[in-house]
């Protein structure tokens, strides 16, 4: 059995070239498609603390480690037959090269510049990290790109989810509506959730997001819905781990980084600004392009999807 360490901490979503002391938690979760190509390995993952509900209880790791001194300390006194490094934070890729290792996949130090350099695999992501206008119109899915990255073939690989929900189904749809704060922008304008509510009253069951505090909890909220209507989002990829039907909404972010394994629909904001998808945290017009998407709109494909 070989031994497997994969970096994914989450300081920085691996086809983009920004880096956030935000943990990027649906970037560690989709991440996990890779161990379907380490499946009879020994698999370590070093994460942020704050992703560690995430993988927890996963069967293809074998043991999980939060990034920290101490962590830092002991492995690089281990010895692997694998590294994987999918971080491009300088720092922790001078840590994932200090590791003794036969062979290795994703972001190397480039000890001259000071900087992450692309390695084996994923020369093609890194050109996307570095060219926006190149990102805004590619058309590879994320999760693709992620296991050519450790020599995998895509098949349709899902995500890998360790948590077992403690809830069952009782919920005809979820409204996913809060998003994070590094991309505000990606939020549909609340008093349309409040319309879309009225439109589903008396024809389904539905339920404002909850578990806001607590992962475990989140993960309970999107296992108890049918549907989840949703912005691009954490709770997209867990409504994706947990085989959920999908309403997603798309404006400044590309809907082709993400596979929806036949579960999702779409929607766009129905507006002719050029700018779309920006790939950016914030909005130069007078109206967001959310704004445009209706809530009679999203309707329609809940329908689509509920009463298929």
């Amino acid at each position: 059995m070989a031994k497997v360490l994969i970096i994914k901490l989450g300081y920085s979503e691996t086809i983009d070239n920004r880096i956030e002391k935000i943990t990027s938690l649906g970037d560690v979760l989709r991440t996990t498609v890779i161990l379907a190509r380490f499946k009879n390995d020994h698999v370590t993952w070093l994460v942020d603390e704050n992703a560690y509900p995430l993988l927890e209880g996963n069967p293809y790791i074998h043991r999980i480690l939060t990034y920290d001194l101490s962590a830092v300390l002991q492995l690089q006194r281990e010895r692997y037959d694998t590294v994987v490094n999918l971080e491009k934070v300088p720092g922790i890729c001078a840590l994932a090269d200090s590791i003794s290792a036969w062979r290795r996949h994703g972001f190397r130090f480039d000890e001259v510049r000071g900087q992450a350099e692309a390695y084996d695999g994923c020369e093609n992501i890194f050109t996307l990290c570095k060219d926006e206008e190149l990102k805004r119109r590619h058309t590879g899915n994320w999760q693709q790109a992620l296991l050519e990255v450790v020599g995998g073939t895509w098949e349709g690989q899902e995500y890998i989810l360790g948590y077992r929900p403690k809830t069952a189904e009782t919920i005809d749809v979820g409204l996913n509506w809060a998003v994070g704060s590094k991309w505000p922008n990606k939020a549909w304008p609340r008093e349309n959730w409040e319309t879309l509510k009225k439109l589903m009253d008396g024809e389904y069951t539905y339920s404002m997001q909850q578990g806001l505090d607590s992962l475990h909890a989140y993960m309970d909220w999107i296992n108890s819905c049918r549907l989840v209507v949703t912005n691009d989002s954490l709770g997209l990829h867990i409504a994706l781990a947990l085989r959920k039907k999908v309403v997603v909404l798309y404006g400044p972010t590309n809907s082709n980084e993400t596979w929806f394994y036949g579960r999702g629909e779409l929607l766009y904001p129905p507006v002719d600004y050029s700018c779309l998808p920006c790939i950016s945290t914030n909005c130069t017009q007078q109206k967001t392009c959310m704004e445009f998407i209706e809530p009679i709109a999203v309707k329609q494909k809940v329908d689509k999807l509920l009463k298929s």
